[in-house]
């Protein structure tokens, strides 16, 4: 079964949310769907992208991480853990909205580079 349907997110690291908010809302005209206190994020043509604080000194870089979507999170992080993938975290909430719950995990390629598998649940 293919798990990795396609790229869900681009998080892009900022130093100031408000700020980054504003200049991507304002400056470049992008449809602002959410935020809480360390992230924000806009639509851009089926591709989310979030403004993150990074979450600790692994993500505090320039650049950008790509999240895959799967339709189960579960499933998918046991079949790459099998495959040899090396996760840096356990499936876990990042962010819930009205009934929608995004989940996400975090591993890396073979060149250092962190990507992230994310699925959202509907929560009743």
């Amino acid at each position: 079964m293919k798990m990795i349907k396609q790229i869900g997110q681009i998080g892009v690291r900022v130093k100031d949310v408000k700020r980054a908010t504003a200049f991507y809302r304002e400056t470049l005209g992008l449809q602002q769907l959410f935020e809480t206190e360390n992230m924000s994020f806009f639509e851009c043509e089926g591709v989310r992208l979030m403004l993150t604080l990074p979450e600790n000194d692994a993500f505090d870089h320039p650049g950008s991480v790509l999240y895959f979507n799967v339709p189960d999170i579960e499933e998918a992080y046991q079949q790459f853990e099998d495959k040899g993938v090396s996760f840096l975290d356990q499936p876990h909430v990042v962010a819930k909205m009205e009934q929608t719950e995004t989940w996400m995990t975090f591993f890396r390629d073979t060149e250092g580079n962190t990507l992230a598998l994310m699925s959202e649940v509907t929560v009743s």
